[in-house]
C-alpha cells in the first residue's frame, strides 16, 4: 500500500477545487500534477508540513498540460524536477508562449490571479511518455495510459491498484455526480468513450484520484453516470447545432439544462455554483460545438 498525500491546491481560494498528489519514496517525493504556477506557495506549504521540502520533489507526472494541472511545473523544474508528459505537450512545455498567448485571451486580467504565469521547462528535465511505458522512479512503478477525449495530450497514470485520472474522469464535487468537464480545442467524444473503456478493462482497480474531486472508490459506478453524462452533453449540443442556436442563448439553455441534470442525478441545486466555476458552460458550448462542426464537416467530405 502506498502513501498518497492528497493537497487541496485552492482550499480558501475562490476558484474550483485542484488538487495534487504526493507520493514518498526513499529519495523523496513524487508529486502527480503540479497545479498552476499561483498556488506554488500553497503546494510548498503542504510539502513542508510533511516534513519535506519542494526540492525533495525528484519527478512530477502530468496528466496533460492545461494551466490547472501543469502551469506549476516550470518551478518544481528549476527546484530540479524531472516533468514527464505526452508527447503532444512536450514541445508547448519546453516553448510555452503559444500556450501562454491562447491562455492569457481566454482568462485576461484574471490569468495573473488564478493561474500565474509559464516559463520554458529545459530539455534535460523534460521527458516524453510512451503509451503503457513504465516509469520506475525507486520501489514506485507507475505505468502510463493514453487517453484521450477531454485532450489528445491527457494520460492517466496507474500506481498498483490505483489511477490518477487527470480529467478524463470527469470533476465530482463534495462527493456529487461526476460531469466531463469539456473546454475547446481537444473535445472528441468517440475518444473519451475509448478511453473510458480503458479504464473499465484495467484490473483490480480499486480507487481513482480525480484532479477535480479528490479520492473516488465507487469507480465502477463513477464511471458509468460519467459516460451517461457525457452523452448527455453531447446531444444536447448537437440538437442545438443542427439548428445553429445562437450562442449566447445556447450558453444560457445549457446553464439550465446541466443545472437539471445536476439535480437529477442527486446533486444539491446550491452546488451548481461550483461546478459551473470547475465547468463553465460557455467552454462547454464552445468545446462541443466545435467537436461537431468538426465532426460533421469531416463526415460531409467523406
Amino acid at each position: 500500500m502506498h502513501n498518497i498525500i492528497e493537497v487541496d491546491l485552492t482550499e480558501n481560494i475562490d476558484i474550483f477545487k485542484i488538487s495534487c498528489f504526493l507520493i514518498p519514496h526513499k529519495d523523496g517525493l513524487v508529486l502527480v500534477e503540479s497545479g498552476p504556477h499561483s498556488t506554488i506557495p500553497k503546494l510548498e506549504k503542504a510539502v513542508k508540513a510533511n516534513g519535506y521540502k519542494l526540492s525533495d520533489i525528484t519527478d512530477v507526472l502530468l496528466t496533460h498540460i492545461h494551466l490547472d494541472h501543469a502551469g506549476g511545473a516550470w518551478c518544481l523544474a528549476e527546484q530540479g524536477a524531472k516533468v514527464y508528459v505526452h508527447p503532444k505537450g512536450y514541445t508547448h512545455l519546453k516553448n510555452p508562449e503559444k500556450l501562454l498567448a491562447s491562455a492569457t485571451k481566454l482568462y485576461g486580467a484574471l490569468m495573473d490571479e488564478l493561474w500565474g504565469t509559464l516559463k520554458p521547462i529545459k530539455g534535460n528535465q523534460l521527458f516524453e511518455v510512451a503509451d503503457m511505458q513504465i516509469l520506475n522512479i525507486n520501489e514506485l512503478a507507475f505505468t502510463a495510459h493514453y487517453t484521450p477525449g477531454h485532450a489528445t495530450h491527457h494520460i492517466a497514470w496507474q500506481l498498483a491498484n490505483v489511477i490518477f485520472t487527470g480529467d478524463v474522469a470527469g470533476i465530482r464535487l463534495n462527493n456529487g455526480p461526476v460531469v466531463p468537464p469539456m473546454p475547446p480545442p481537444d473535445i472528441n467524444i468517440e475518444d473519451w468513450h475509448t478511453s473510458i473503456e480503458r479504464l473499465e478493462s484495467l484490473e483490480n482497480i480499486t480507487t481513482f484520484y480525480l484532479t477535480h474531486g479528490g479520492k473516488i472508490t465507487d469507480c465502477k459506478h463513477h464511471l458509468t453516470q460519467l459516460k451517461n453524462n457525457l452523452n448527455e452533453y453531447a446531444n444536447f449540443i448537437f440538437t442545438h447545432y443542427k439548428k445553429q442556436t445562437p450562442k449566447p442563448k445556447l450558453i444560457e439553455m445549457f446553464t439550465q439544462f446541466s443545472k437539471e441534470l445536476l439535480v437529477k442525478n442527486g446533486g444539491d441545486s446550491e452546488a451548481m455554483k461550483s461546478y459551473e466555476s470547475s465547468n463553465p458552460s460557455f467552454m462547454a458550448v464552445s468545446g462541443l460545438w466545435r467537436y461537431w462542426k468538426k465532426k460533421l464537416t469531416t463526415e460531409n467530405q467523406s
